[in-house]
């Protein structure tokens, strides 16, 4: 292959990579995307969505499990697993395909191989150790996402201790499970083998389980999910993990005590470390830090025309986050003038497990770390209309507000859906609403969204519904 010259070559096609590729294109720059395995990257065929579809099939098993609340008897449901892995798979390689038309459609060369930085303005591909292509190029995005991390004596072995890869392909329903990690993958899982029967424990080394979230939130979620029947540990860790034939036996220590359980399975999901490895940085000003590449507000490294973004530069580790970088960061270089840095305060998190939990902005403790004179406003399922319509009346709306200005500092759920009502107040985030614009906006009824409006008008003594 001849030596081709780019304006923007984007290694790694992820949610960040071919976003930032495709939006390159727009601005009428010519832009390559380099990708070693999939299109999509790890979200979009190990991660984001082929989860949603193993989680939307417990949903719905859960459903048929209580269909006689709803008026409906039935019987003899079975769980048929490989349709339901098989489902999963069929919506990954759909979206996939769906990425590489995309990148046709916007004029976007892709490689299939390794990149790496081969000199200043320079890029090289590799597959199978065998040098592909040189391209040249006038700036170089890294965005080659994240792995799985791993801990001492803790290794997966792919069989009978697994990491999100082989949790999302299991050959057979595990009886027993211990999920080492609550964060939004270990949580996700534990949902969706609790809710298909196996028999979940969760160990999270922090005191709360979702630590990330607000405390009261966290505290919402434990109780729902040990209601389902799951055993969860906190401020424990595991020591050891001994792998019998077909079980693996945990040693576990925790409140000045350890114990021993014997499980089927272990999922490890302890968190991620970014790719950073055979990209060339050595010899050149890009800088890395705990395992992922240091960037500036505009996600520049140290290394002149090399930029870096997504999980690659560290949290929060989402999909919708790499792609705004990616967005930003190359309308920074075509010279956009209204371009403006990405604000991690104004980034949704979602969890999808059952039930869901959504946050945006500062959690209350927070706010108050921070030195704001704080007004909370909470709002239950149980006082809405369209949630115990749906049967779900179990969760909870909080929002955080600065008791001078009325900012909208925060906003937390946890419940049915909450993982698409999130965005009514991440807008109200970026718009740098009020309580003020918030009570005035009319909300439809009957919705779920409801309740947000109602959280707000308590945070102020005004609630109707409570």
């Amino acid at each position: 292959m001849a030596d081709t010259s780019f304006d923007i070559v984007v290694i790694g096609g992820g949610p960040g990579g071919y976003v930032a590729a495709i939006r390159a294109a727009q601005l009428g720059l010519k832009a390559a995307v380099v990708e070693r395995e999939h299109l999509g990257g790890i979200c979009l065929n190990w991660g984001c969505i082929p989860t949603k579809a193993l989680l939307r099939s417990a949903e719905v098993y859960a459903l048929i499990r209580h269909a006689d609340s709803f008026g409906f008897a039935v019987k003899e449901v079975a769980i048929d697993l490989k349709k339901v892995v098989e489902r999963s798979r069929k919506v990954a390689g759909q979206l996939s395909r769906g990425v590489a038309h995309l990148l046709r459609k916007n004029n976007v060369a892709v490689f299939d191989g390794h990149g790496r930085l081969a000199g200043r303005g320079k890029v090289g591909v590799e597959k199978d150790g065998k040098a592909l292509a040189d391209f040249s190029a006038r700036h170089v995005i890294l965005a080659t996402g994240a792995r799985a991390r791993t801990l001492p004596g803790l290794e997966p072995d792919g069989r009978l201790v697994w990491t999100y890869k082989e949790a999302m392909v299991p050959p057979a329903m595990p009886k027993s499970l211990l999920v080492v990690g609550s964060g939004a993958i270990g949580i996700e899982f534990a949902s969706f083998f609790r809710t298909l029967g196996a028999e979940v424990t969760i160990v999270e080394v922090l005191d709360r389980v979702l630590p990330v979230e607000d405390e009261e939130i966290s505290a919402f979620a434990r109780k729902a999910f040990e209601k389902q029947g799951m055993k969860l540990h906190t401020s424990t860790t595991v020591k050891a993990l001994k792998r019998n034939r077909d079980t693996v036996t945990a040693t576990l220590e925790g409140g000045g005590k350890g114990w021993d359980i014997a499980v089927e399975r272990v999922i490890l999901a302890v968190g991620i470390v970014g790719n950073v490895e055979n990209l060339g940085l050595e010899n050149t000003g890009v800088k890395v830090e705990k395992g992922h590449v240091v960037v500036n507000q505009w996600l520049e490294t140290g290394e002149p025309g090399v930029y870096a973004i997504g999980d690659l530069v560290g949290p929060p580790w989402l999909a919708h986050k790499a792609s705004h970088e990616g967005v930003v960061c190359v309308e920074r270089i075509a010279g956009l003038n209204e371009v403006r840095p990405l604000d991690v305060t104004k980034i949704p998190g979602c969890t999808y497990c059952a039930p869901q939990v959504a946050s945006v902005g500062l959690t209350e403790r927070a706010a108050k770390e921070k030195g704001y004179q704080v007004r909370v406003g909470r709002f239950p399922f149980v006082g809405n209309g369209k949630a115990i319509a749906l049967g779900e009346p179990e969760g909870l709306v909080k929002t955080v507000f600065d008791a001078k200005t009325g900012e909208l500092l925060g906003a937390h759920m946890v419940g049915a859906e909450v993982t698409e009502l999130i965005q009514g107040f991440a807008v109200a985030r970026t718009l740098e609403g009020t309580e003020a614009d918030l009570m005035h906006t009319v909300f439809p009824h009957p919705t779920l969204s409801e309740m947000m409006h109602e959280s707000v008008l308590d945070a102020y003594g005004r609630a109707i519904h409570v």
